[in-house]
C-alpha cells in the first residue's frame, strides 16, 4: 500500500544529466560567454563541466540541429560567425517575438516577480557602469528572460531562446565599443523604461521599450562591429 504523505510535499524529480549539460551550454551561448568563431569540443567542455563526454555530445548535437553551432571538418564545432545581413534579420526577428512576449508578460507578472526584475535591472545598470562586459551580458540575459518567462507561451519562449543562441555570442562585440567605457551602452539600453512600464502594467509601453532596446543595439553593432563578408 502506498505510503500517505506526511507533510504534503511533492516528489522532487531529478533533472537528467544530459538536460543539465544542455541548459548550461545554452546559458553560456545566450549570455555571450562564447565568442563567434570559437571552437568547441566535447572533451574540453566535459572537463570544465565535470562530466563525461556522452551528455556533452548529446547537447552539442541538439545545438547543431538548432543552428546554434556549426560543424567543422575535424569533428569539432564552432560558434558561428555572422554576416551583417544575417545579424540584421535575427535582430529584426527578436523585436517581433520579444516585443510580443513583453507585452503579454505585462498582464501576467505579479508584485513578487516585479521585485526580482527590478533587482536584475539594477544589476544590469551596475554592470554597464562598472565596465564589466561578462557581467553585463549575463545581467542582460537574466533581466530580459525574467520578463519573457511570464509571457504564458512556452513556444514563444522557445523561439526567443533559439534566436538568442545565435546572436548572444555576437553581443560580446559591445566590449570594444564606446571608447572603452561600457557605460556608454546605457544610451542605447532601455531596460529601465521597460521596467517602469511593467510596473505600471502598460504592456504597449513595455513592448516599445524592449523593441527600441533591441533595434538601437542592432543599428549600433551594424555600424561599428566587424562581420564576416557577404
Amino acid at each position: 500500500m502506498a505510503r500517505k504523505p506526511q507533510f504534503g510535499l511533492s516528489v522532487v524529480e531529478a533533472e537528467p544529466l544530459h538536460e543539465k549539460v544542455y541548459r548550461e551550454i545554452v546559458r553560456a551561448l545566450v549570455s555571450g560567454r562564447f565568442e563567434p568563431g570559437q571552437k568547441l569540443t566535447s572533451r574540453k567542455l566535459a572537463q570544465e563541466l565535470g562530466t563525461s563526454d556522452m551528455p556533452v555530445r548529446a547537447a552539442l548535437m541538439r545545438l547543431q540541429a538548432q543552428q546554434a553551432l556549426r560543424p567543422l571538418p575535424n569533428g569539432s564545432l564552432e560558434v558561428p560567425q555572422i554576416k551583417a545581413s544575417e545579424f540584421a534579420q535575427l535582430m529584426d526577428a527578436r523585436t517581433v517575438v520579444e516585443g510580443g512576449a513583453t507585452e503579454r508578460a505585462a498582464g501576467l507578472v505579479n508584485g513578487n516577480n516585479l521585485r526580482t526584475i527590478r533587482k536584475l535591472s539594477d544589476e544590469l545598470t551596475s554592470a554597464a557602469k562598472g565596465g564589466d562586459i561578462n557581467r553585463y551580458l549575463v545581467a542582460n540575459y537574466d533581466f530580459k528572460f525574467a520578463i519573457y518567462r511570464h509571457c504564458g507561451n512556452a513556444p514563444l519562449l522557445f523561439l526567443i531562446e533559439t534566436l538568442w543562441m545565435q546572436v548572444g555570442p555576437f553581443l560580446r562585440r559591445y566590449a570594444g565599443s564606446f571608447d572603452g567605457a561600457l557605460s556608454g551602452i546605457l544610451d542605447i539600453d532601455y531596460h529601465e523604461e521597460a521596467l517602469a512600464a511593467l510596473e505600471k502594467g502598460d504592456g504597449a509601453k513595455a513592448r516599445e521599450a524592449i523593441v527600441r532596446d533591441i533595434s538601437e543595439g542592432a543599428v549600433y553593432l551594424l555600424k561599428n562591429a566587424e562581420f564576416t563578408s557577404e
